[in-house]
C-alpha cells in the first residue's frame, strides 16, 4: 500500500513537473519562434539589399557605345543611321573603340546626304560613312596629338588638329569629349565627316 502511494506520489510529482515545463516550454518555443521570424526577416532583407545593391552597381557600369548613344537625344540621328546600316549590334558587342558621334544638329546641316544615305539601295555607303566616324580602339582626348592621323574602320584616315584648346577631327570640333563606354569612348562633334571614297 505504501508503495502503492508512494508511485502515486512519484506520478503526481513528475505529472506537476512536465505540466510546469510544458508551460514554460510554450512560452520558451514561442519566443524561439519569433526570435527565428526575426532572423529570417532580416536574412530575407539582407538578400534583398544585396539585390540591390548588385543591381544598382550593374546600372552604375559603363552601357556600350550603342546603348551610350541610344541614351543621348542629342544623338538620335546617329542612332537611327546605326540601325538603318544594320551596325548597332557591333557597337554593342565587344571590342574597343573610339566613336566621333555626330550630333542631330550635324547631321541636319547635311540632311539632303543624309536622306540619300538612309535609302535602303545605299545602305553600303552608310556604313562606309559610319565607320569613318570610328577608330579601332579607345582613345581619350588626352591622347589626340596635334596633326596626328586616325586610320578608321572604314580604311581611309582622320585628321586631329588641336588649336587654342579646341580639338578638330577634319573639319569638326569636338563638344563634348571622353564619355566613356564598355567598349570604348565616344566623342561628340559638331559636323559630319565624310570620306572621299564611299
Amino acid at each position: 500500500m505504501k508503495n502503492n502511494k508512494f508511485t502515486l506520489l512519484v506520478a503526481i510529482f513528475v505529472a506537476v513537473i512536465l505540466v510546469s515545463s510544458c508551460g514554460d516550454g510554450g512560452k520558451a518555443a514561442k519566443e524561439k519562434a519569433t526570435a527565428d521570424s526575426i532572423r529570417v526577416a532580416d536574412s530575407v532583407a539582407q538578400v534583398e539589399k544585396a539585390a540591390q545593391m548588385k543591381a544598382d552597381s550593374i546600372a552604375a557600369l559603363p552601357k556600350s557605345i550603342a546603348e551610350t548613344a541610344m541614351n543621348a537625344e542629342q544623338l538620335s540621328t546617329l542612332v537611327a543611321a546605326l540601325q538603318q546600316a544594320e551596325l548597332v549590334e557591333t557597337f554593342k558587342g565587344e571590342g574597343n573603340f573610339t566613336v566621333f558621334a555626330p550630333t542631330n544638329e550635324a547631321f541636319a546641316s547635311v540632311q539632303e546626304t543624309v536622306d540619300m544615305l538612309l535609302k535602303e539601295e545605299n545602305k553600303s555607303k552608310l556604313q562606309s560613312v559610319l565607320k569613318y566616324h570610328v577608330v579601332d580602339g579607345a582613345t581619350m582626348a588626352a591622347d589626340l596629338t596635334d596633326g596626328q592621323e586616325l586610320t578608321t574602320l572604314q580604311g581611309e584616315k582622320l585628321k586631329v588638329t588641336i588649336k587654342d584648346d579646341k580639338v578638330m577631327i577634319n573639319e569638326a570640333e569636338v563638344v563634348t569629349a571622353d564619355v566613356k563606354a564598355s567598349n570604348g569612348v565616344v566623342h561628340v562633334i559638331n559636323k559630319v565627316v565624310v570620306p572621299k571614297k564611299m
